[in-house]
């Protein structure tokens, strides 16, 4: 590596998260290696690193947590809740991969760790011993409209900082968010009718 290309690396921003306990892993710039080329320039590399890795770590965090409901469901709606539940984990686990392979396309590092989820995500886990199917329900529409939410943000993120392939990957798994809280939303309805 030259000393101009050193100098550039180190003029470069840095995006860190940062733990309780201090220690920071970096997704940007990305080490010379991992650093993919590409016509963005770091400061909207950046930007769209920073918002996108939440993203991912909120999946994996819905991931987990809608797992834990397919896992510890009881109910007379055993069946039904079970199998809407892991069908739901697969599609929040099926959005993980593009982001985090579009992350590094553009020059970004993703998430390495549990730990590194920690640090980023914005959804709550769930260690509760029971949880009602009802609670759970409830639970899942407020996670997934929060995601929901932060995946429109990013968007306008990507868009602002010309990355438009990023912000398309994110429409379309904002279309499957919003249709898992749609899903949801009919089920805590109950039997009742809105008139």
């Amino acid at each position: 590596m030259t000393m101009h290309s050193t100098r550039t690396m180190q003029t470069q921003p840095t995006s860190r998260a940062t733990s309780p306990n201090g220690t920071q892993v970096k997704s940007f710039p990305a080490p010379p290696p991992l650093a993919t080329p590409t016509d963005l320039r770091p400061g909207e590399v950046q930007a769209v690193v920073e918002a996108i890795n939440p993203l991912i770590a909120d999946a994996y965090a819905l991931y987990v947590k809608t797992k834990n409901y397919h896992w510890h469901l009881a109910g007379s709606h055993f069946r039904d809740y079970h199998l809407l539940f892991d069908e739901q984990a697969d599609a929040i686990f099926a959005s993980i991969d593009p982001l985090a392979e579009r992350v590094r396309r553009i020059g970004g590092t993703t998430i390495r760790s549990i730990t590194h989820i920690s640090q980023l995500q914005t959804i709550a886990d769930d260690n509760e011993d029971l949880v009602t199917p009802e609670e759970m329900i409830q639970r899942l529409i407020q996670d997934n409209r929060h995601l929901a939410q932060q995946q429109r943000a990013a968007i306008e993120i990507c868009d602002q900082n010309r990355d438009t392939p990023t912000g398309n990957i994110l429409q379309e798994i904002l279309d499957q968010t919003e249709k898992r809280t749609w899903f949801l939303f009919e089920i805590s309805q109950g039997g009742e009718h809105v008139e």
